[in-house]
């Protein structure tokens, strides 16, 4: 077929992420993608200055990744992990215990971010089960948060966020209010109150706290004080509840450190991880505990952890985790992201006097740029195709989260874009999503 057959049968037939079908059709046929590009079928290089959704670290084909993933297929493309074991699964293992911060040494492999969240959230209920306190099956998390798209995960994100529709068929949990305080101001010890008061309330049924450290992703794009992780990890000692920190965003360097916790100097006893794990080459993501947890479990009456997908440490997935986490070694990606931080500073602090602009914020290779009203989707494409970047907005928030290979020059023209769109003629604000949503 031609690109126009190609975009029509893709009209007709497939649904894209949070899009209508037919009535939001792909904009581009994606040919070949390379480092920060990419090349689509009708001769458009555009830098992907989202990762496409913050997953390629590395940039896209990254070779030793790629090289991985080929000499494992040769070998074995999947088996059981229900009765059997591998190298792959092993090696990533032993990599990922020498990567994460240390005392986090359990992992539960997982298919995907949200099945890690699903997974997070059973094995802090079946710790309380195992200590005796069957009645603490809730789980407190954040207003502004998002954790996935399943249904466990999905309890857990903003209830008044993208997923009101489904909420008759999700669990019920306690939710705090967001912190207010920003990443770049002073800690106020008064943005805590609501988490404190939600806790002392439900204190009888609550296994664990989750949130997403320092970086609210896919319900606002919020960055906060670290200042709160500390109070929330002396609050949950204090009550013998769990904390469970979601990193599938914000780990891997994303906002400077390793980890997102690195800028609290805490611990959680279980945190998520994924999207960069794998580089971006194939779906993998790992619920990770602590031995306090693990041997608790363990050592009970319901030995067995409760879960077990299909795909659970494929093979291929292990080896690109392998490949991504010797990269995530090797390379000098502290200083990568400073430079980064640096130049989305320099060049979005001046959006601040768009008329259009409500804020702009910037914390390690993430930059935000918050809008009162979003332009119309034709005008955000006329950008894309004028300035050759990779944009996908959602509700009001142009944000980029680029590669951590990405070039200062090609951070100017990521910035250029954003400030274009910020420039364009807003939409009259309404209620109700968009095609842009994510």
């Amino acid at each position: 077929m031609n690109l126009k057959e190609n975009l029509q049968f893709d009209k007709e037939h497939l649904w894209h992420p949070y899009a209508a079908l037919k009535n939001t059709p792909a904009r581009f046929l994606a040919k070949e993608a390379h480092g920060t590009t990419i090349e689509t079928a009708d001769g458009l290089h555009l830098i992907d200055a989202v990762s496409s959704w913050w997953c390629m670290a590395h940039g896209h084909n990254a070779p030793e990744i790629v090289e991985a993933i080929q000499k494992q297929s040769e070998k074995m493309c999947h088996v059981m992990f229900g009765g059997f074991t591998h190298e792959p699964a092993i090696e990533l293992g032993e990599k990922l215990v020498n990567f994460l911060p240390q005392g986090l040494n359990r992992i539960f492999f997982a298919d995907s971010g949200s099945i890690a969240v699903e997974c997070a959230a059973k094995m802090a209920v079946q710790y309380q089960y195992a200590m005796g306190h069957p009645e603490k099956s809730k789980l407190v998390a954040l207003k502004g948060g998002y954790h996935g798209d399943t249904a466990g995960a999905m309890a857990l994100s903003d209830p008044d966020g993208m997923h009101v529709l489904f909420r008759e068929i999700m669990p019920h949990h306690y939710f705090a209010e967001r912190p207010n305080c920003r990443v770049d101001e002073p800690w106020d010890d008064t943005d805590f109150v609501s988490m404190e008061q939600t806790v002392a309330e439900h204190l009888h049924e609550i296994a664990a706290v989750i949130c997403e450290p320092v970086f609210q992703g896919g319900n606002g794009m919020w960055l906060y004080n670290a200042g709160y992780l500390k109070r929330l990890r002396k609050l949950c000692d204090r009550y013998g509840i769990l904390l469970i920190l979601d990193e599938i965003a914000s780990g891997f360097f994303r906002t400077g450190p390793r980890f997102a916790m690195e800028h609290a100097g805490i611990l959680p006893d279980i945190m998520c991880i994924g999207k960069a794990l794998t580089g971006g080459s194939i779906t993998m993501a790992a619920c990770v505990a602590s031995e306090m947890v693990a041997e608790t479990i363990t050592n009970s009456k319901i030995s067995a952890f409760m879960h077990g997908p299909t795909y659970m440490a494929n093979p291929l997935a292990c080896a690109a985790g392998i490949a991504s986490l010797s990269l995530f070694e090797n390379r000098d990606y502290p200083s990568a992201v400073k430079r980064i931080e640096a130049r989305l500073k320099q060049n979005l602090a001046p959006l601040r006097s768009l008329e259009n602009t409500a804020d702009v914020r910037v914390c390690g290779a993430i930059g935000v740029l918050e809008l009162k009203a979003k332009p119309s989707s034709d005008d955000i494409l006329k950008v894309i195709r004028e300035t050759g970047v990779w944009l996908r907005p959602f509700c009001n928030y142009v944000y980029t989260m680029p590669p951590l290979v990405t070039t200062e020059a090609e951070i100017d023209r990521i910035c250029e874009a954003m400030k274009r769109i910020g420039e364009c003629e807003p939409l009259p604000v309404v209620d109700g999503d968009d095609e842009f949503h994510e």
